[in-house]
């Protein structure tokens, strides 16, 4: 394929997919971000915070109402029933527990009983920041992090904020009260939210128009039998990925636009809500930072609320306790059960083994970076960045893999209802469950080294 015959191909892909793409994309959500920028205004003016409180509530709820019409109501039902129980609990050290236990029996229940598949997965998202953000307070009220129980007003105000109520991201209390602070308007905070806004739109033109396309219009590659798939799974993969920074960074917007993330470093307020680092995720050191990296609100409250409280039980079952937590507030999803799980396995055994290493070798091949000062007698040799290397590139194959699944081109009704496990189990044989294999070869020459 010649240089014109390829630029007309992405003159042709640009005016076909990317404009109608960035259309759709904008009317889905310049509503929210309206919201989001009144809430912010009503914040600053200089009334009592009962009003601020109920404001964020009135705007989160009608953002609901766009985008999930009557279905919103389950969202209020889970708010309500988890602030009756805040209510009736005793003031004890036991609250996050009850409301872990209220909030997964809720969840089931929905998902098992009351409602149909398709419309449970549209505000599955909602229900997933509700639960996260009821759980985290009453842990945070057993710690005494957040002293007293708030008010109703201040409950379903923080609930339902609504720069984080429709995609996230995950916020404590705490950071809640000092959004609806009203900080002064400044030319950072639109930009930061602005930037953000717009690494959102890019990130869906990528998922949307230029991944699917990525070997067989921007660089043209064509495989045997065997690598085909793996070019196609990578397509697959990759196209997923950015589609998750689409809501990342989309999150990312809304949240700053409606006043959250503001921090104060010597008298001078600076805007940041980090949810993903798309470079760490396609340019990886680690299976372990690929899964921090990923959603960053969601692997800190993991860490906090889930693994920290499971790690009397050992490394390893708090590791599975951790991820079984994330796959139960991602719904009963097969696949994404099996691919939660199966990183809860590849994390653990990545990190063992290349302690070991790190260990006998006396060398910088930990999962995370090691820090200036750290004890290893080799750091930047080159064997050492050749064994990183090796690592980075088993990350891009056990991330190929496991987003090999989420197909764009499967039918849109089964993605709806969720991906069927023959499906998940289809995809991975046709790879020959190559993840899978190289997870329990790394296993087994970590138990021989150990």
């Amino acid at each position: 394929m010649d240089l014109s015959t390829r630029l007309l191909l992405w003159q042709q892909l640009a005016e076909s997919c990317g404009v109608s793409t960035l259309q759709q994309g904008l009317q889905q959500v310049w509503k929210l971000l309206l919201l989001c920028l009144l809430c912010r205004l009503c914040f600053r003016l200089g009334c009592v915070s009962t009003v601020k409180h109920v404001a964020s509530l009135l705007a989160g709820m009608y953002a609901l109402f766009l985008f999930f019409d009557v279905h919103m109501l389950w969202v209020l039902l889970l708010s309500l029933l988890c602030y009756l129980v805040l209510l009736l609990s005793p003031r004890s050290g036991s609250r996050g527990l009850l409301l872990s236990a209220v909030v997964l029996l809720y969840l089931l229940i929905g998902e098992l009983h009351f409602i149909d598949i398709v419309t449970w997965n549209k505000i599955r998202g909602s229900q997933m920041v509700v639960a996260m953000k009821v759980i985290s307070l009453g842990f945070d009220l057993d710690r005494g992090a957040v002293v007293d129980l708030p008010s109703a007003a201040e409950f379903l105000g923080y609930l339902f904020f609504v720069g984080t109520v429709i995609f996230g991201p995950w916020i404590s209390f705490s950071s809640y009260k000092n959004a609806i602070g009203g900080r002064a308007l400044s030319w950072r905070w639109l930009c930061c939210s602005s930037l953000s806004l717009l690494r959102s739109q890019i990130c869906l033109l990528v998922s949307t128009c230029v991944a699917p396309y990525f070997f067989t219009v921007f660089v043209p590659l064509q495989g045997n039998s065997v690598t085909q798939k793996w070019l196609d799974a990578y397509e697959n993969a990759v196209s997923f990925h950015f589609s998750n920074y689409f809501v990342g960074h989309l999150s990312e917007g809304s949240a700053m636009l409606a006043g959250a993330g503001a921090t104060e470093e010597k008298g001078r307020t600076s805007w940041d809500v980090s949810v993903v680092k798309p470079l760490a995720v396609e340019m990886p050191r680690s299976m372990v930072l690929v899964v921090t990296s990923w959603n960053i609100p969601m692997s800190q409250w993991l860490k906090t609320y889930v693994f920290k409280n499971a790690m009397k039980l050992g490394t390893f079952p708090a590791i599975l306790m951790t991820y079984t937590a994330s796959a139960l507030l991602h719904g009963l999803s097969f696949h994404l059960g099996a691919v939660l799980l199966s990183l809860g396995f590849i994390t653990y055994v990545e990190h063992v083994l290349r302690k070991r290493l790190a260990s006998i070798f006396s060398a910088c091949v930990l999962s995370r970076p090691c820090s200036s000062g750290c004890h290893h007698q080799h750091k930047q040799e080159f064997w050492v960045m050749l064994l990183n290397l090796v690592f980075s590139l088993l990350a891009i194959v056990h991330l190929t893999y496991l987003g090999s699944m989420f197909d764009p081109g499967v039918d849109e009704q089964e993605a709806e209802e969720g991906y069927r496990a023959s499906h998940t189990i289809h995809r991975w044989a046709q790879l020959n469950w190559a993840s899978h294999w190289v997870v329990l070869a790394c296993w087994v020459f970590y138990r021989l080294i150990k």
